[in-house]
């Protein structure tokens, strides 16, 4: 059995109701579930909430609400894993045992159902615990640099600094995009950021983090743009 579980609180503080907030005409929340539905790699698609509104507008796209998620789950300190291991516990205590489990953000409207698949397949040919969505930072990490207290600047990693950047190694970062995991590594809180986990490599012009108001406009017009190229299911 196939889980995927799609997070989705009400407490939203930067953006409020961002799960639910219309994107380009739609839900956000929307976005995922339609992803999951395509790729038709799951027996079940469980939206997990605290929120009976955000219950229902996802109920309205075809995923299910089986459970109102607890209180102590819907915190702003509340982190991915103990939600989703909450989620595959109380399918155990309905008798019913997923084997594996992807974890997809409910304000993704970038993912593709083929990423999805593609993954999947890609975390177990790897025999990998985990497999998410990265992509490359677009200027070398080892040279970035932070403004001091003093408003001067300082270099972060001052040994490259006469480096060449086609010398320095690629660094990459989470896409936030979703996480297939093994049941047993999500119950065992493995972390993810680890040996245990292969990933899946996605081009910068499909990633954006929408935490801030200005990430969501410029999602937006990303969003417009590739759905106009056809780059966009």
């Amino acid at each position: 059995m196939r889980l995927c579980v799609i997070p989705a609180r009400g407490g939203s503080k930067r953006i409020p109701r961002k799960n639910i907030k219309s994107f380009c005409g739609q839900a956000m929340i929307g976005y995922s579930i339609k992803a999951a539905l395509d790729s038709q790699c799951f027996d079940q698609i469980i939206v997990s909430t605290d929120d009976a509104e955000i219950a229902e507008v996802a109920k309205s796209f075809g995923a299910s609400v089986p459970f109102l998620r607890p209180n102590e789950l819907a915190s702003d300190y509340v982190t991915t894993l103990p939600v989703i291991k909450h989620t595959i516990e109380w399918f155990y205590d309905q008798g019913q045992f997923p084997l594996e489990v992807c974890c997809l953000y409910a304000t993704a409207p970038f993912v593709q159902s083929d990423a999805i698949i593609n993954a999947y397949k890609q975390m177990n040919h790897e025999q990998a615990k985990y497999c998410f969505t990265s992509t490359s930072f677009s200027f070398p990490i080892q040279r970035a640099i932070k403004v001091t207290s003093e408003n001067r600047i300082e270099m972060f990693y001052p040994e490259y600094l006469e480096t060449r950047s086609q010398d320095l190694d690629d660094s990459y970062h989470d896409a936030g995009q979703f996480y297939w995991g093994k049941v047993e590594a999500f119950i065992k809180q493995k972390p993810i950021f680890s040996n245990s986990a292969t990933p899946y490599i996605l081009p910068r012009h499909l990633v954006q983090d929408i935490d801030t108001l200005e990430d969501w406009k410029r999602a937006e017009l990303m969003y417009q743009i590739l759905k106009k190229s056809g780059e966009l299911e």
